[in-house]
């Protein structure tokens, strides 16, 4: 199998990741649940983890990454804890519906106000909309670094500093970018910043969290046991407690760490993104010189993701994903993407997209497989 669906889930893992997730279940318990010698070492492989996150994402504060399962939680965590009800809200049509759905939940609700700024026919952002939707009284500004259906990226650290002139604060989806983009909160002015880690960061699935900045109150989203302060009638308000009700994945957090561990072992971040943007560029090229092929997405960006989507005239997306996987072997993802709002602003509702996203396992050899494929496919 040729797998090309990286964007949904990085399935081949370093080894390192998987020998860590086999150590870890014979060997942690529960961190903070005592102080046995497995409770301990659960707390101090957390902890690692928290450290070597917050020096990828420009964390000042290690204390200040929290984890959760994904990034799904991890943005329900943060737009739950920040948006009061009343407030008004501006995010984007490139969102996910972990960012949609959270929104319009908070719209019915608390009553929110949410604004989406468009993009052009390529799905670029349009940041002079964004910015004349950010007025002063706006609460938060949520946005993708990277739209999950087209690779485009967000220049972040300008959508930060329009939130932050208007007084509203940023909170970043790093789904798409988190251990393939360079992010640094500090820097860049990012307020919150949740990410997954089954994805770039090479770690297993059921892991994930938020980074959040020293000045930013997050209230807790969900509430029960911490393993401290067990007598106080609601969630304890200490970081990275308040925000970690219920026992942690130690397993799959001992993983992540080994792809952490793994990420900078190749060179880092940097390393990472040029091999897979490199394959990402030479299957662009391949698949330009096909007729019939549509492509969707701004291409000339420097820091995009490493996908690609396509239809192949006005077949079905899922019929050409099909055909790829029973004919080549080679795995795709069709269909609307949990983002609804950016197929309709590119005009693909009903037909969806044929996604090929690359991970740094791939090959030239599987891109040029997949260009042969869809050249067969377009005859």
């Amino acid at each position: 199998m040729i797998y090309l669906d990286n964007a949904a889930t990085t399935m081949h893992k370093p080894q390192t990741v998987i020998d860590a997730v086999t150590q870890a279940m014979c060997s942690l318990g529960n961190a903070g649940r005592g102080a046995t010698s497995g409770a301990l070492d659960a707390a101090r492989t957390i902890h690692g983890c928290r450290a070597k996150l917050a020096r990828l994402l420009g964390c000042p504060r290690a204390d200040h990454v929290c984890f959760t399962p994904n990034s799904t939680a991890a943005l329900n965590t943060a737009i739950c804890g920040v948006v009061r009800p009343g407030d008004r809200v501006v995010t984007t049509v490139l969102e996910h519906n972990s960012v949609l759905r959270p929104l319009n939940r908070l719209a019915v609700e608390r009553g929110v106000t949410v604004e989406h700024a468009g993009c052009d026919a390529n799905g670029v952002l349009d940041y002079d909309e964004l910015e004349r939707l950010v007025t002063p009284g706006t609460r938060a500004v949520v946005v993708t670094h990277a739209s999950n259906v087209t690779g485009n990226a967000v220049d972040i650290a300008r959508v930060a500093a329009l939130a932050h002139a208007a007084g509203a604060l940023v909170i970043v989806d790093a789904s798409q970018s988190a251990g393939t983009a360079h992010i640094d909160m500090q820097a860049m002015g990012l307020d919150v910043v949740c990410f997954t880690g089954h994805k770039g960061l090479m770690g297993p699935q059921g892991t994930g969290g938020l980074a959040v900045a020293e000045d930013v109150d997050v209230a807790p989203w969900a509430m029960g046991g911490t393993g401290v302060h067990s007598f106080d009638a609601l969630q304890p308000m200490e970081w990275p407690t308040r925000l970690e009700a219920g026992t942690l994945n130690g397993h799959g957090i001992a993983g992540l760490s080994a792809g952490l561990d793994f990420i900078e072992a190749q060179g880092g971040v940097e390393t990472i993104a040029a091999h897979e943007r490199a394959l990402a560029e030479r299957f662009l090229s391949g698949a330009r010189e096909i007729p019939g092929i549509v492509l969707y997405g701004a291409f000339d960006q420097p820091a995009r993701s490493a996908i690609v989507s396509l239809n192949v005239g006005d077949i079905d997306s899922a019929e050409i994903s099909d055909e790829l996987m029973q004919g080549w072997g080679i795995t795709t993802r069709p269909g609307a993407h949990c983002a609804p709002l950016m197929h309709r602003a590119l005009g693909t509702e009903r037909q969806g997209v044929v996604r090929f996203s690359f991970g740094y396992f791939n090959t030239t050899e599987e891109v040029d497989t997949a260009i042969d494929a869809l050249r067969d496919l377009a005859c």
